[in-house]
């Protein structure tokens, strides 16, 4: 069994290395902390470094002081690296650079396209998050969970699961939820980071990428775009791609809602992010453009003017409908 390995291997190495994918977001995060606290709760060494920055609606939520952001004049002394929330080893960027050949790599995960690159591979596409997985190895090495960690595990299963809202929810996932309420947890301020704490200037752009809203012949793809003079000199500080698909979950008939993005420092580079009601599996599409993901939530990067790439990618889900 996959979570047994991952325990032995625990059980075995000292000093962890523990990183997640780039842009990062509350399961990635979630699921680090409460890695990290459990590697503590053993008496073992552990650091958290990701190749990007905490995004602003986490810094005050979660410790982050106990995440680091990669340098490349960093030394980081470490017998075993933990990739949490990724499909493929170059999903934590930088940070792979770190690892020689005798350390291993442990590879937790929940996506379908997960290529089980670790030399211990624990991918369980049926969870709602790695939030939820670690959650497992908890009651599995009989570690008690306290408030910092219950915390952490809610944030990301929160978020991965769209507040409870997509079909990777289970039954499971609300009785693990169940007990981390048990922790008398914020929820109202939990909320209030992570989804009502837009600035002014970042909302200004929801109206001009709406404004781009399109679907096609038969009302069941829906597309939007972000061009890159949008965001030419801006830091943007919430999910832009989250909350511009949200709105498209809105329209009755959909079965597929597509974010078309492109990508302000790299020149012909087209992000795709998918999802959809769940009769199409959207990770297929992706995958055919090189990424992948879920069932119902995936993405890519394609090469291409705008208007190639779109047409491509909207013939691709024609096949599928």
């Amino acid at each position: 069994m996959s979570l047994k390995k991952v325990i032995d291997c625990i059980k075995k190495h000292k000093i962890f290395l523990i990183t997640s994918h780039q842009n990062l977001e509350g399961d990635a995060l979630g699921s680090e902390i409460a890695f990290y606290n459990l590697i503590k709760k053993l008496g073992k060494s552990a650091i958290i470094v990701n190749q990007d920055p905490l995004p602003q609606e986490y810094a005050n939520l979660l410790d982050s002081r106990i995440i680091k952001r990669y340098q490349h004049n960093m030394k980081l002394k470490f017998d075993c690296i933990v990739m949490l929330d990724c499909s493929d080893k170059s999903r934590c960027g930088s940070v792979i650079e770190q690892v020689m050949s005798d350390q291993p790599i442990v590879n937790i995960d929940h996506h379908i396209s997960n290529i089980k690159f670790g030399d211990v591979n624990w991918v369980l596409p049926t969870a709602s998050s790695v939030s939820e997985m670690i959650y497992r190895l908890y009651k599995s090495m009989h570690i008690k969970i306290d408030i910092a960690t219950a915390k952490a595990l809610y944030v990301g299963i929160l978020t991965d699961t769209g507040s409870f809202r997509y079909i990777n929810t289970t039954s499971f996932t609300h009785k693990v939820v169940a007990e981390l309420l048990k922790f008398n947890l914020d929820v109202p301020e939990i909320y209030r980071y992570i989804y009502e704490s837009v600035s002014f200037s970042d909302m200004s752009l929801l109206p001009k990428i709406l404004l781009t809203l399109q679907k096609d012949a038969s009302g069941r793809i829906i597309t939007f775009e972000i061009r890159k003079e949008l965001l030419k000199g801006r830091k943007v500080y919430f999910d832009l791609t989250e909350n511009v698909l949200n709105f498209g979950r809105f329209i009755r008939g959909r079965e597929v809602c597509v974010l078309f993005k492109e990508l302000p420092d790299k020149r012909g580079q087209i992000r795709v992010n998918f999802r959809s009601q769940g009769r199409i599996d959207v990770n297929r599409i992706a995958q055919y453009f090189g990424g992948g993901g879920h069932k119902t939530a995936s993405g890519c990067t394609v090469s291409g003017s705008l208007k190639n790439v779109k047409r491509k990618v909207i013939n691709k889900i024609k096949e599928q409908l």
